[in-house]
């Protein structure tokens, strides 16, 4: 079972989707939530992928839902959204975690590429959250905490997604001031170096570097998926009740890194690890 820090209660009766739930952050998120006693809705474009992970939530006694869908087509969302409207009753909160990239310096990178990437990390993001609001949080109220990046001083070999994700945090902070009338709290979390299964879908070379970025990290470590997926939980729960519009970064202080100010090689910052079916990448 997952062993969360929150209490097992703390989201019973509540209908929480989170996309790109078939893998990595998204699937971490689904089995805490649904361990804190969601009723979890699971969407992604792999429908084997989110078949296997509501199965995995099925065997530990918890809730999930899984439901086909491209957030690149906005009609296919508000369609899918109506059907878990209809079946689950109204949308209480919404992890927008899809998306996903490529590593290529920005000369390299085709129309096409960067298409692709802005379509998926900032119009899907968009659509998802334009959708469930008007079908359901702005009667209802509701939490939405969107999945972005540490984007503050740029993202050499990662400009496309690095400019999407910005543009989601000036979207988060526009629809937190927006729909607050309505009892929406809009959040985002901006992850560092995770040690998660997306990353063994890059490019060896790539690998290395990114195994290389500890070093960089004043706490001298990746991320576990669980780091985030609590980061997460706590913007979606009563707990930041007074909390809107707000970007958490969970990098392990990796701004703060100076030149003047080297860090020394340690072991001192014990990761959190609640997910006990996480798997470190294998490179």
């Amino acid at each position: 079972m997952y062993r969360s820090i929150y209490k097992s209660s703390l989201f019973n009766d509540k209908v929480l989707i989170v996309t790109g739930g078939g893998s990595g952050i998204g699937r971490c998120t689904a089995h805490e939530l649904a361990s804190l006693g969601a009723h979890v809705i699971i969407v992604g474009r792999n429908i084997d992928k989110l078949k296997n992970v509501a199965d995995e939530i099925h065997k530990d006694g918890n809730q999930c839902h899984f439901y086909s869908l491209d957030i690149r087509d906005s009609q296919a969302i508000k369609s899918t959204l109506q059907a878990i409207i209809k079946t689950h009753g109204q949308i209480d909160g919404l992890v927008n975690n899809a998306g996903g990239q490529f590593p290529s310096k920005l000369e390299d990178i085709s129309d096409n590429g960067w298409d692709a990437v802005i379509r998926n990390n900032l119009n899907g993001g968009f659509y998802m959250m334009r959708e469930a609001y008007n079908l359901s949080m702005k009667e209802h109220g509701g939490a939405i905490v969107n999945i972005v990046a540490s984007v503050a001083h740029g993202m050499p070999h990662m400009g496309h997604t690095g400019a999407a994700r910005a543009g989601m945090i000036n979207l988060t902070q526009t629809a937190a001031l927006e729909w607050v009338h309505s009892g929406v709290r809009v959040n985002a979390v901006a992850p560092g170096s995770v040690a998660s299964s997306g990353m063994e879908t890059y490019p060896d070379a790539f690998k290395k570097k990114l195994k290389q970025r500890k070093h960089q990290v004043p706490m001298k470590r990746q991320a576990t998926e669980a780091e985030i997926s609590s980061a997460i939980v706590y913007l979606l729960s009563d707990g930041a009740a007074y909390i809107t519009g707000h970007t958490m970064e969970v990098d392990g202080g990796l701004p703060l890194a100076k030149e003047n100010w080297p860090v020394p090689e340690h072991h001192k910052c014990k990761p959190y690890n609640g997910f006990h079916l996480y798997k470190a990448p294998t490179f």
